[in-house]
């Protein structure tokens, strides 16, 4: 394989996917994650950059999902980016249970487990780089997203402490936090009457992604990505009340806004 060698977890579409393109333009060496056939497909485009891509088909909902993804990772990762997530989208009174039990293994318990599983060996080479796919969601309340928006809080306030332990250690921590981006999120998470999951100016993947990768590489703390208009919100956000955040929320995601 080549000297550079990176593992990205919800690869087979969206800004997973993307990351995936730019570790391998990069030169990067893969081993890509997914719960759906579409991984494997995924790869197979992958190759097309020169670089080894070794698809992993798991659920990472699960605890053994992400240890079989552990065990596929043969050699310490120059890189991580743990971007497998899923929303949930409603009315928390009227939601899904079992749904959001499993949005919380997914965005949260397995970003724990696989930091567990991958970072001792980083730290004790004295080199690595960790990149956490939270949202813009995580700096404000997410009223119709609730569960959502808050394992994408935890997703930030872990990845900002991580940084902040391993300082030390030749190791770098950043939050990637897109906006709303045109991925199959808002239909798999029954948003599609919502306002936001309606606009169809949303950002393009591949920006988030690229602008993900550059601040990972030049170990950022953390980056706001997608379009200016999504940086400037993400800019507001550090000034605004929760109690407004919340309204502002509200109006994108509470089911009927699109009309």
């Amino acid at each position: 394989m080549a000297d550079r060698f990176a593992v990205v977890t919800g690869a087979s579409s969206g800004i997973g996917l993307e990351l995936a393109k730019q570790f391998a333009e990069h030169g990067f060496d893969l081993v890509v994650a997914a719960e759906d056939e579409g991984i494997a497909d995924a790869a197979s485009a992958l190759r097309g950059y020169g670089v080894e891509v070794r698809p992993v088909q798991v659920d990472l909902a699960t605890y053994d999902g992400v240890e079989e993804l552990a065990a596929a990772i043969d050699r310490t990762p120059d890189a991580v980016a743990l971007n497998a997530g899923v929303g949930v989208g409603g009315d928390f009174r009227e939601t899904d249970l079992q749904a959001e039990l499993r949005l919380i293994r997914l965005n949260v318990d397995s970003v724990v487990q696989l930091t567990k599983r991958v970072l001792p060996g980083m730290t004790a080479r004295g080199e690595g780089r960790l990149l956490y796919t939270a949202s813009i969601a995580s700096t404000m309340p997410a009223p119709f997203e609730a569960v959502y928006g808050a394992s994408k809080a935890f997703v930030l306030s872990f990845a900002e402490a991580i940084r902040n332990e391993v300082k030390d250690t030749g190791v770098t921590v950043t939050a990637l936090m897109p906006g709303p981006t045109e991925t199959e999120f808002f239909e798999r998470a029954d948003m599609l009457d919502t306002k936001v999951g309606a606009d169809d100016s949303k950002d393009d993947p591949a920006l988030v992604a690229r602008q993900g990768f550059e601040a990972l590489m030049k170990g950022d703390d953390a980056v706001v990505a997608g379009s200016l208009s999504t940086r400037l919100q993400g800019r507001i956000n550090e000034l605004l009340p929760e109690t407004v955040k919340a309204a502002m929320h509200r109006k994108l995601s509470e089911p009927g806004s699109a009309d």
